[in-house]
């Protein structure tokens, strides 16, 4: 059993290498998939790697659809009196959106849920749809679905209102596979769609109120890249630690996802220093454009032989605070392997039943590799100020990603050992597990069911 030695444990919690890559991350600002900041980060990364002592350091890049944020502002006609909103602090446009202009009545969706949207007609209109699902609703309604729904339904255009007071307006993406999504959308405060939502019941049965979205983006093809390297032996199995690089470009992506490639060099900092005690090859990588469409870790996984792939753990969501939890997605060891990890250290590591679809893992999961997915939890509902312009540095906690570094490399060393069995599991019954959850709803409405025919990746030819 491969526990990590008391020092190497000290060095760990007393070091701040990894913090000193998130505030260099986070002082980028603007990381998002395709553009500078995000290459530059990639750049911090390799050179974090490097000096971490790990071994064949690359960066791999790949083409994505790329996006580019404009102006946005929303015009209501309040009992005719025109308010126009378009400030940071109210909202912001969703990448993937088109640009355009779209005049039409404000119908106020509630949590937009597939079954709020059946047999309604928004031909014309702008719909709009809270970010929160309700907590017994079984799954989670990703944005995109809602977005979809609306579209489907003859919207013209989206608002999509943050559930949190005080945590400004959410972005996130909307874009399809290989390109913008088909009608504009912004994201809005809570405190906007409070009142656009109390302006709606006031007209209740005579319309919903005039409105104007204007929104302006730039659409066209980019590039971001994959930054991995090695440690341990050379054996034909190897374990995979991961995050992502990019961020949405609001707020500098401190949480989401600077946090978790802190974690990653962090945790490979630690690997290096017991190398000689792993008994099989650690991976690691932090991939590009995740929060457009999983771009990198899917380029990935369909340029490399995933039977050489004995697990996969990628953080995500890891920036809460110091309470580990573990996604397994039904994968035979991983989960035990962090429940030692648990005794050993006599601290809490929740280990949780059920699938993650919307992280980077899941392009390996869903292909029957064993994967999991590491974040930690937090009191209340949502990603609070992450995808906001308050995903910022100072929210942030050293001594999280110090314990969490640690906890992370004894489960991953753990992982690595040539006696542990990690089992996958068969593609089909991950499909059927994904079904049972309701999670297959979701996917299809967004074109990202992954079982049938291949999605249109932009780089399909070059993998075909």
């Amino acid at each position: 059993m491969t526990s990590l030695p008391s020092e190497t444990v000290g060095d760990a919690y007393t070091d701040s290498t990894a913090w000193e890559l998130l505030a260099n991350l986070s002082d980028l600002g603007d990381r998002m998939p395709g553009h500078e900041g995000e290459a530059m980060g990639a750049s911090l990364v390799a050179d974090a790697f490097e000096e971490a002592g790990l071994s064949e350091v690359s960066v791999t890049e790949f083409p994505i659809p790329g996006w580019w944020r404009g102006e946005a502002s929303l015009t209501v006609d309040h009992d005719g009196r025109m308010m126009t909103f378009d400030g940071s602090h109210e909202l912001v446009e969703l990448p993937g959106t088109p640009s355009g202009e779209v005049t039409g009545e404000i119908v106020d969706m509630g949590y937009g849920l597939p079954e709020d949207f059946e047999d309604v007609d928004l031909s014309g209109c702008i719909a709009m749809a809270s970010s929160i699902t309700p907590d017994d609703y079984g799954r989670w309604v990703h944005r995109s679905e809602k977005y979809d729904y609306a579209s489907e339904s003859g919207a013209e255009g989206f608002l999509f209102y943050n559930h949190i007071e005080g945590s400004l307006p959410p972005t996130g993406s909307i874009n399809h596979t290989n390109g913008p999504g088909p009608i504009p959308a912004v994201g809005l405060s809570k405190e906007l769609g409070s009142q656009l939502a109390r302006h709606c019941d006031e007209v209740e049965g005579e319309g919903g109120i005039d409105a104007t979205l204007s929104v302006e983006a730039r659409n066209e093809p980019a590039t971001s890249a994959n930054v991995e390297a090695v440690v341990g032996p050379d054996t034909d199995e190897e374990v995979l630690y991961t995050a992502h690089v990019d961020a949405h470009d609001v707020g500098v992506g401190a949480n989401d996802n600077g946090f978790g490639s802190a974690l990653v060099v962090g945790v490979g900092r630690v690997l290096a220093s017991i190398e000689d005690d792993l008994e099989t090859r650690v991976r690691l990588v932090v991939f590009g454009a995740e929060e457009t469409g999983l771009y990198g870790s899917y380029y990935w996984s369909h340029t490399h032989d995933l039977d050489r792939v004995k697990c996969v753990l990628n953080v995500d969501g890891a920036g809460y605070s110091r309470n580990l939890e573990i996604y397994p997605h039904g994968a035979s060891g991983l989960g035990e392997a962090f429940e030692e990890v648990e005794a050993e250290f006599d601290v809490p590591i929740v280990v949780e039943d059920g699938l993650r679809p919307h992280s980077d893992h899941w392009p390996f999961v869903q292909r029957g590799v064993a994967g999991g997915q590491g974040r930690s939890t937090a009191e209340g509902s949502g990603r609070g100020w992450g995808h906001t312009h308050g995903d910022t540095l100072d929210k942030l906690d050293i001594r999280d990603l110090r314990e969490l570094t640690v906890l992370c490399a004894a489960g991953v060393a753990k992982l690595a050992e040539s006696d542990r069995e990690i089992e996958g599991r068969d593609p089909e019954s991950v499909r059927e597990e994904t079904v049972e959850e309701g999670h297959d709803v979701g996917m299809k409405a967004t074109d990202s069911w992954p079982w049938g025919e291949e999605r249109p990746w932009p780089w399909a030819d070059e993998v075909a």
